[in-house]
C-alpha cells in the first residue's frame, strides 16, 4: 500500500495551504500593536513584491508607504525592516541588548553552524567575538605594528600598478590580494605572493560566495531550505566553503607543530595557545576547539577582505569621476606628509583627506542591507510590539542615504564630514557596515 495516495495528497494540500495561510495572519490578528506590512500570500509571503537583484530599493519603497517599522515575509519567515537613522539607532544603539542576536539564514547557518564570530549565535558568539577582538588588538590592530604591514603591502601594490604601464587592467583580484594579504599576515604570520595560484584560487572562492549568498537563487533557497537541492548556486557555495576550510586547516596543523607559547606569531597561533590552556585546565572545552578556529579564520578572512578591497576599489572610481577632488586630496598629503611614510598620526592634519575617505564609504553603500539581527525578548520599537525571536533587517542604505541627516545624500559631497572651518566632524549617521559588532 503506498505511504500516501493522490486522495490523501488531494485532501491534504489545500488543508495546508489553509494553515500556512492562517499562520501568516498571526500578526495581523494578534491583540499587541504589531508592525503593519503588506499581505503576504501562501507558502511564498510577499516574494511577488521583491526585486531580489535589488532588495533594498522594494524595502525603501515600502517603507514609503508603511512607515519606518514594517513587517515584511520572506517565505514562512517573518521579518521587520528598520529604515532611516533614528530607528536604526534606537534599535540597535538604544535598544542594543534585545536586538543583539543574530538572526536566521539558512545558507550562512549550513555554511558555518554556530561556530565563528559573524554568523554564530548565543553564548558561542560572545566567546568568539571577545576572544578576536582583544587578539586583534594584540596582534596590532589600532597600531604601529600593522601600520608598517600597510605601508609595506602598499608598496607592492603600487608595484603591481606600474607593471602595467599605463595600460587598462581589471583590478578587482589585485586590490583583493593586497588586502587579505595584510589580514593574513595577522591570521597566519605570512604574506602571499600576487601570482600564487594558491592564494588566487582562495580569493576567487571568496569572491563568488560573496557573490552568490546574494544572488537571487539563494535568497529563494533561505526561503525554502527543504528544496535545497534544486539549488545549484547553494551546492556552489558549499563546496567553496570546503575548499576554504581545507586551507585553513592545513594552516593550522602546521602551527600546531610549530607552535611556541613565547613567540606568537599569528591569531591562529593565540587561539591554539589558548586552546591547550583550555585542555590543561581539565575545562569542557565548549569554544576553543578547531571547528570554532576554522570558521573564525574563514569569517576574518572573507568579510574582511571582500569590504574592504570593495571599498577601496570605489574610492578608485570616485577619484576618476571627481578629479577636482583626487587634486585637493593629493596636495594636501603633498603638503602635511611630502615624501614622507604615512603614518596614523598624520590623520588629525588631513581633514579633507580623512572626509573624503568616510564620504567614499557612505556614498558606495556596499552594505545596503545589514546582516540580520534577531530580538532576544518581546520589545517595543516606535510604539510598535516586536516579539521575541523575530528577524530583524537594519536598511543601511536608508541610514547612509537619509535626507534628515545629509545635506546632500545622492551627491559625492566629502563637506558632509567638514565643519565650516574645513575641520573634519563626525557623523552619528554614518553606519557604513552597523550600529554594531
Amino acid at each position: 500500500m503506498a505511504w500516501m495516495d493522490p486522495l490523501s495528497v488531494l485532501f491534504l494540500f489545500p488543508l495546508a495551504i489553509a494553515f500556512l495561510w492562517k499562520m501568516s495572519h498571526f500578526w495581523n490578528s494578534s491583540s499587541h500593536n504589531l508592525p503593519p506590512g503588506p499581505q503576504p500570500l501562501p507558502l511564498i509571503g510577499n516574494l511577488h513584491l521583491m526585486d531580489l537583484k535589488r532588495r533594498y530599493r522594494t524595502l525603501l519603497k515600502l517603507s514609503k508607504q508603511y512607515g519606518p517599522v514594517f513587517s515584511f515575509q520572506m517565505g514562512s519567515q517573518k521579518m521587520v525592516v528598520l529604515v532611516g537613522y533614528e530607528t536604526v539607532k534606537e534599535a540597535l544603539v538604544n535598544q542594543a541588548d534585545a536586538f543583539a542576536e543574530r538572526g536566521n539564514f539558512p545558507i550562512f547557518d549550513e555554511a558555518t553552524g554556530n561556530y565563528g564570530v559573524v554568523f554564530a549565535h548565543g553564548e558561542n558568539w560572545k566567546v568568539m567575538r571577545r576572544f578576536t577582538l582583544t587578539t586583534l588588538r594584540d596582534y596590532g590592530m589600532g597600531k604601529r605594528t600593522i601600520e608598517d604591514r600597510i605601508v609595506e603591502e602598499c608598496h607592492f601594490l603600487i608595484q603591481k600598478f606600474e607593471s602595467y604601464q599605463g595600460k587598462p587592467f581589471e583590478n578587482t583580484i589585485i586590490m583583493n590580494t593586497a588586502v587579505a594579504n595584510i589580514i593574513m599576515s595577522i591570521l597566519l604570520g605570512k604574506r602571499f605572493e600576487y601570482e600564487d595560484p594558491t592564494f588566487e584560487r582562495l580569493l576567487n572562492l571568496i569572491n563568488e560566495n560573496a557573490r552568490l549568498v546574494g544572488s537571487p537563487s539563494v535568497t529563494l533557497y533561505n526561503m525554502f531550505p527543504a528544496l535545497g537541492f534544486l539549488f545549484s548556486s547553494r551546492k556552489t557555495v558549499l563546496n567553496n566553503r570546503d575548499e576554504l576550510f581545507s586551507f585553513i586547516q592545513d594552516a593550522f596543523i602546521k602551527h600546531l607543530k610549530e607552535l611556541d607559547v613565547n613567540d606568537q606569531r599569528s591569531f591562529i597561533d593565540a587561539f591554539l595557545i589558548r586552546q591547550q590552556e583550555e585542555k590543561n585546565k581539565n575545562k569542557i572545552n565548549d569554544f576553543f576547539h578547531n571547528e570554532n578556529l576554522t570558521a573564525t579564520v574563514a569569517n576574518l578572512f572573507g568579510a574582511g577582505t571582500e569590504t574592504t578591497s570593495t571599498t577601496l576599489r570605489w574610492a578608485l572610481l570616485l577619484m576618476m569621476k571627481y578629479p577636482e577632488i583626487q587634486n585637493k586630496v593629493q596636495e594636501e598629503i603633498a603638503m602635511v606628509i611630502g615624501s614622507a611614510q604615512p603614518q596614523t598620526e598624520h590623520r588629525s592634519k588631513l581633514p579633507y583627506t580623512d572626509a573624503v575617505i568616510h564620504e567614499v564609504q557612505r556614498f558606495a553603500n556596499i552594505v545596503p542591507m545589514n546582516l540580520p539581527h534577531a530580538t532576544t525578548m518581546d520589545v517595543t520599537l516606535k510604539g510598535y510590539f516586536i516579539p521575541k525571536g523575530t528577524c530583524i533587517v537594519p536598511l543601511l542604505y536608508s541610514v547612509l542615504y537619509d535626507e534628515s541627516q545629509w545635506e546632500k545624500p545622492l551627491k559625492f559631497y566629502p563637506e558632509h564630514f567638514l565643519d565650516s572651518e574645513g575641520k573634519f566632524v563626525k557623523r552619528d549617521a554614518f553606519m557604513p557596515f552597523s550600529a554594531a559588532f
